[in-house]
């Protein structure tokens, strides 16, 4: 029983498909950007934001064991393209979001959303022109 007590406290976590902030933001500058080899994802980084070229080199491999990223060889240098389209993904965050926290209610989601402050006249009927342009037809319910 101790055995198994200790086993499973270090035992390393479950792998997320999720994106940390450091992999999104390589991969917003694969999706601007197309096709980079690490170099020059390093010389792309905003000021104030830079990452060194190991820091790079692992969270861009790390994001191709995930399976958001692909590389091909140019030389000596690996180029990476994003393999997941931007809209992909951020569908696949806010599905993570819901299943964590609203119970996989979209309901409860947007319930929270717009209370948590205050919304425009303009935003609200955006969302309700959504709404009603996702809705159903009333004969197909018939």
């Amino acid at each position: 029983m101790e055995w198994v007590t200790w086993n499973l406290r270090n035992m390393p976590p479950k792998k997320s498909n999720t994106l940390t902030e450091a992999e999104l933001r390589l991969m917003k500058m694969l999706w601007r950007r197309g096709e980079s080899a690490v170099n020059d994802l390093v010389a792309a980084m905003p000021e104030g934001e830079t990452l060194a070229y190991n820091s790079v080199l692992t969270t861009i491999r790390i994001l191709e064991q995930k399976g958001y990223v692909e590389h091909r060889q140019e030389g000596r240098a690996f180029v990476y393209r994003p393999t997941v389209a931007e809209q992909e993904a951020s569908r696949s965050e806010v599905r993570h979001l819901m299943s964590r926290f609203f119970g996989n209610s979209r309901e409860r989601l947007l319930l929270s959303l717009l209370g948590d402050e205050e919304i425009s006249s303009a935003e609200l009927q955006r969302l309700k022109e959504a709404i009603q342009a996702t809705a159903p037809d009333a004969e197909e319910d018939v």
